[in-house]
């Protein structure tokens, strides 16, 4: 019987999906068949489908702004003791003034995948059984798409993951193929359904959201923050179709699905990456899944 492992989109929330994903397979010795990530769920699954449980908890951890942006549209106010994102005006006139195609750009990310991705992990999971697949959404053709490791080079992979990261206009489109593509929260960010298309009978799946909503949005306050609620916004609806979906296929065909949730708003701004608090979250994540293990 084929199990997966499903990590949805989150941003840095991303560490608590790590935390629950170490304790399924360190702890509960969980072995999956498949493994597909979307957006930051991306940038994991990679190291847990070869069971570099540890390394990739040192690698999310420790990433930051400057891990991620060489050119960051965002700037960092502590407001009463709280880190809060604002626009960089001078960072996206910047952009503007070079007719680039969104506000930052991300080829830190870019380099930092290629730095932890090894070329012998590529290889080794391709002599494998198991099946990597990203999510990434399909610009140019409007599609969701699907890439799978075994079919991709070292530097294709590593595009692909770094493509399912970029939260455009404030990352870098990525340009492959004379097609644009980006983040695969945009298409599904919970890529349920995909897991039952490629024959899992049981599906663990890691929502970075609470299973209901906790809080009321504040009101916004500049363009930025209009912007991170239209995403928030669709974000909601868009895992909503992806549980709903994932949900009657699975009763139709006979798939268990256990659903890891966040128990609580892990927070509002999840592109602020903070070491603290992602390193509270790895380790909540870990717990979450120890007092709520799903047999």
């Amino acid at each position: 019987m084929k199990k997966a492992l499903v990590i949805s989109g989150g941003g840095a929330k991303g560490a608590f999906a790590g935390g629950v994903a170490e304790y399924l397979i360190k702890e509960k010795k969980k072995k999956y068949d498949i493994y597909i990530g979307s957006s930051t769920g991306s940038l994991l699954v990679t190291h847990l489908a070869l069971g570099k449980v540890d390394e990739i908890r040192d690698v999310f951890i420790n990433v930051n702004q400057k891990s991620i942006f060489n050119n960051c549209p965002f700037k960092i106010k502590k407001n009463h003791g709280h880190k809060n994102i604002h626009i960089n005006m001078f960072r996206v006139l910047w952009s503007l003034f070079r007719k680039e195609l969104t506000f930052g750009q991300s080829l830190n990310l870019k380099d930092l995948i290629k730095d932890n991705i090894h070329p012998s992990y590529v290889e080794e999971l391709k002599k494998s059984k198991k099946e990597v697949f990203i999510t990434i959404s399909n610009f140019t053709e409007k599609q969701i798409e699907f890439k799978n490791l075994r079919e991709n080079s070292y530097d294709d992979y590593c595009d692909w993951v770094w493509g399912s990261c970029n939260l455009i206009p404030f990352m870098s489109v990525l340009e492959k193929n004379n097609k644009q593509y980006a983040d695969g929260s945009f298409g599904s960010i919970i890529p349920i359904k995909k897991a039952i298309l490629e024959g899992a009978k049981e599906v663990d799946v890691i929502i970075l959201d609470t299973e209901n909503i906790l809080y009321n949005q504040f009101l916004a306050n500049n363009t930025f923050s209009v912007l991170f609620q239209a995403f928030d916004f669709m974000m909601y609806n868009i895992g909503q179709r992806d549980i709903n979906s994932g949900r009657f296929r699975a009763e139709h065909s006979g798939v268990k699905l256990n659903f890891y949730f966040t128990p609580r708003v892990l927070t509002l701004n999840p592109l602020l990456f903070d070491k603290e608090k992602m390193t509270k979250w790895w380790k909540s994540g870990y717990k979450f899944a120890e007092e709520n293990y799903i047999k």
